[in-house]
């Protein structure tokens, strides 16, 4: 995906890129909530959005289903649906992480992002990226589909009028067959999108598949919230539009993967996920957890060895051993 951006942008000048670039970074730092974000219109507009945010957009929602495909790792869906879908990023991610994918659909109302997401699928190598179904939708119209084993909306709910996204999630759910993941930006709005949704879902009878190792109530306090990082290699090209000097970028990102099945497919309840950079320090190491008692910090000293050891392999968003849980 990413050396068929390059190729995308390689023809546009790079001063009318970046100012292109920085106009729509403002729009993305401003992260309204009401539904008003400036949609992409035009072909440079698109190669803008292709060039500053579609490779960690990438990154973002193929982290969220890469940890939804752990939970559930005799799921295997054939069928995918992408609400809202820009240039096709969530069926390029979702075929990343389960290659038996047969078929894509993806909903889309702007005809540059529509565009440019045919001309990108041309250049995968995936037979169910080239050959997906786009489909001219708003989403903020009456619109349907079959339903799908696997659906996926990413950054949109944001862009949505608030009094409109209960009902939008409403219609997700009744076109999911199997799992549904709802990606957000990883701020303390994007979050509370989140949490709304998943409240949602748990009461239309849903089972919280990740990133929760329980269906109760989010203990995140007032103030506080669930997010996890990618990181995301930038080519030369994103260095430059974005006046950037490192050669990566960390995307910081909230979801929920909700199941219609609570067994099918999904393993054992997890005892907890490290929902904090792990703070390692010399003898021990800080894990910060969400468990399905409530948030718990815990420190690892090194005098428990198999406790240590998966202290030390743990990630922020991983889970955490099981046997060291019960034991403290």
């Amino acid at each position: 995906m990413r050396d068929a951006v390059v190729q995308e942008i390689a023809g546009i000048p790079r001063k009318r890129l970046a100012a292109a670039v920085r106009a729509l970074s403002q729009e993305y730092r401003s992260d309204r909530s009401g539904g008003h974000r400036s949609p992409v219109f035009d072909r440079a507009d698109a190669l803008a959005y292709a060039a500053f945010r579609l490779p960690a957009t990438f990154a973002a929602v193929f982290k969220a289903l890469l940890l939804t495909g752990e939970r559930a790792p005799l799921w295997h869906p054939r069928t995918v649906l992408d609400v809202g879908a820009g240039p096709g990023t969530a069926v390029w991610a979702s075929a990343a992480v389960w290659p038996g994918l047969a078929a894509a659909t993806l909903l889309e109302r702007q005809e540059g992002m529509i565009s440019l997401g045919k001309r990108l699928a041309k250049r995968s190598l995936l037979p169910v990226v080239q050959q997906a179904n786009w489909v001219d939708a708003d989403l903020m119209a009456l619109w349907d589909s079959n339903p799908h084993d696997l659906v996926v909306m990413a950054y949109v709910l944001g862009e949505l009028p608030e009094e409109r996204r209960t009902s939008i999630i409403r219609r997700l759910w009744q076109v999911t067959g199997g799992v549904l993941v709802i990606v957000e930006p990883g701020t303390p709005a994007g979050f509370v999108r989140i949490r709304a949704a998943r409240d949602q879902l748990l009461a239309q009878g849903a089972s919280v598949v990740a990133p929760c190792p329980h269906r109760g109530a989010c203990p995140m306090a007032q103030g506080d919230w669930c997010h996890f990082a990618q990181r995301v290699a930038r080519s030369q090209v994103q260095r430059q539009v974005k006046d950037a000097e490192l050669s990566y970028e960390d995307e910081k990102f909230s979801f929920v993967a909700a199941s219609r099945d609570a067994t099918q497919g999904v393993s054992a309840r997890i005892p907890a996920r490290v929902i904090r950079h792990p703070q390692t320090r010399p003898g021990h190491i800080r894990l910060e957890l969400c468990t399905p008692t409530g948030l718990m910090s815990i420190v690892v000293t090194h005098k428990d060895r198999q406790g240590f050891r998966a202290a030390r392999d743990a990630e922020w968003g991983s889970t955490f051993d099981p046997d060291y849980i019960r034991r403290t």
